[in-house]
Parts: C-alpha cells; structure tokens; sequence
C-alpha cells in the first residue's frame, strides 16, 4: 500500500495507524505548496486525485481511496488483529459516528476557516467559537475516560491530529482539562509519538 501525505497534514492519522497496525505502507511525500502539486517521485499529484488533497490511499490492488474517515476504517479492517475498530454492530457505529465528528464538527467546520490564509476575519472568529464548543463537549466526554470509545481506535489517530492543530494555532487549553490530559496521554503512544516525530522533522525541513 501507498500512503500519498502530506507533513503534520490530516494524513498522519493513517501513519499512526499503519504503525499501530505494523502495516506495511509506502510513504509518499505530497509537495502541497508546488504549482502544480507534486508527489515527492516527480508524479504530478492532480493525476493521483484530481481534487489534490491528501491523504490517498493506493491499496494493494491499485484502487485509489480517498477521504480520511474512509482510508482510516480501510486500514483499520485490513488489519482487524491491531483492533483500531469493531468488526461490526453498535461498538463500530460509535467509532464510526466519532469518525464523522472529527472530520465535520472539527477538521472542515473549525480548522479549514482557521488555517486558511483567505477566510475572513468574521469566518475565523465564527469558527473559533464552534471549535470552543466542540472541545468543550470532547472534555465532558473524555472526563473519566481513557479514549473516545473503549479503546484506541482509529478515531483517536484523527482526533490527535486535530489537536496538535489546535497546538499550532495556540488555542487555550487551561478551559479543557480533561481533554489536556489525553491529548498528553497520546502523545507518549508509541505509535503517535513516532509518527508526530517524523512528520514535524518534515514539516520544520519544509519551512
């Protein structure tokens, strides 16, 4: 498998769970900031995925997946030992439901008007108050709890993404202590330390 990422990206997501899955995935460094957007071998990335945005996934039988949530259960059922989601019923509707949290209430309703270099002002400080909300429910949820649901999973490796994000953008924690605590508990997961380290090598190389 070929994992088409970009450094500090949403794409780490899937590197801490090949890591925790020990799958066997092929690195491919997207170079985000070329006109046009290539892949670190000279591929030009729009014919990888005409909307040039990582992460893809090339599984081993040449199809293209796209979309996080997607590519991280794909991972996740192709090596269902790591147990990075239930096989199936009510546990892995929970997980998937946090899947789907992580991806719109956070990463597309917060973190693209945030980081984007041309949101408006008032796009900005909208999205800031929803991202307020949104931690504020995560730290409710996570108060007695060691991950979003049982056990690590999938949804955790984005979630974590999401909140070394929200590191980079300095937003206050000191309101989220619950949330402090395990966002500090996986960043000592030998997979999420890993995969953090090497990326943020990337990222700084990059700058």
């Amino acid at each position: 498998m070929d994992l088409y990422f970009s450094p500090m990206a949403c794409s780490m997501a899937t590197r801490i769970a090949a890591y925790e899955a020990g799958a066997d995935i092929r690195f491919l460094k997207v170079d985000t900031k070329a006109r046009p957007k290539r892949v670190e071998d000279g591929t030009e990335f729009l014919t990888v995925n005409a909307m040039g945005q990582v992460p893809v996934l090339r599984a081993d039988d040449g199809e293209l997946i796209v979309e996080n949530a997607v590519i991280l259960q794909y991972v996740a059922d192709r090596f269902p030992a790591a147990g990075l989601i239930p096989a199936e019923g009510a546990e892995r509707r929970k997980v998937q439901s946090w899947l789907s949290f992580v991806s719109s209430e956070l990463h597309t309703g917060a973190f693209i008007p945030l980081l984007s270099k041309t949101a408006p002002e008032g796009a900005k400080a909208f999205a800031r108050e929803l991202l307020a909300e949104r931690l504020a429910y995560l730290d409710a949820h996570l108060q007695g709890r060691e991950f979003l649901q049982g056990k690590f999973s999938v949804a955790d490796a984005y979630l974590f993404v999401m909140l070394t994000w929200a590191r980079y953008l300095s937003i206050d924690f000191s309101p989220y202590p619950a949330l402090s605590a395990y966002r500090d508990r996986l960043q000592t997961r030998p997979s999420v330390a890993r995969a953090f380290d090497e990326e943020f090598t990337l990222f700084k190389a990059a700058a």
